[in-house]
């Protein structure tokens, strides 16, 4: 009985920490979310698209707003990956107005939206060829970081009392983790 109860909390708990933010549910079991197969894919296949990547570009426009983004591969839970090279670029049109501190150059952004076409544009000075997406929806995330100290032992027998902390045993090394949330 303790193990079924348990297993179900755990699964609970599980299911709560890689959920989908609301904004880019969907009820579409055909959802593509992969750029290479979108992009290659005949338009008729595809009813709708969830993506995200690196905001490139933002542009407010009368009645929308256009956002170029640098496209990252997206986990089941959207969050764009950042240890990955990017794929290509795409246009999310977002109806009415954002603004673009929030929506600022380099934040991370997922997007969920039904395909639009393509647009001719430019990177720098190189003509691309932009698939379009009409979002429906949308998630920004931030990047956090975590500095993680490693401890080197000094002596085959490394302190455990209360007072090792006191004593300066000089630099420790470490490295930074990056995740997205």
């Amino acid at each position: 009985m303790y193990r079924v109860l348990t297993a179900l909390l755990l699964g609970l708990v599980l299911a709560g920490c890689s959920s989908l933010p609301d904004s880019l549910v969907s009820s579409n079991e055909k959802i593509v979310t992969d750029y290479g197969n979108w992009v290659n894919s005949a338009p008729e296949e595809v009813s709708e698209v969830r993506l995200g990547g690196v905001i490139a570009k933002i542009t407010n426009l009368e009645e929308k707003t256009r956002l170029e983004i640098v496209n990252l591969p997206i986990a089941k839970d959207g969050k764009p990956d950042i240890n990955v090279e990017p794929e290509g670029r795409f246009v999310a049109y977002v109806d009415g107005f954002i603004d673009p501190v929030t929506f600022a150059k380099g934040r991370l952004i997922s997007v969920l939206g039904k395909p639009a076409g393509n647009e001719s544009g430019k990177v720098g000075e190189y003509e691309y060829r932009f698939p379009v997406l009409n979002a429906e929806g949308y998630h920004l995330w931030q990047i956090k970081e975590k500095l993680i100290v490693h401890d080197e032992p000094l002596s085959m027998f490394p302190c455990r009392s209360l007072y090792c902390r006191e004593v300066n045993y000089g630099p420790r090394t470490g490295h930074v983790v990056q995740s997205v949330e």
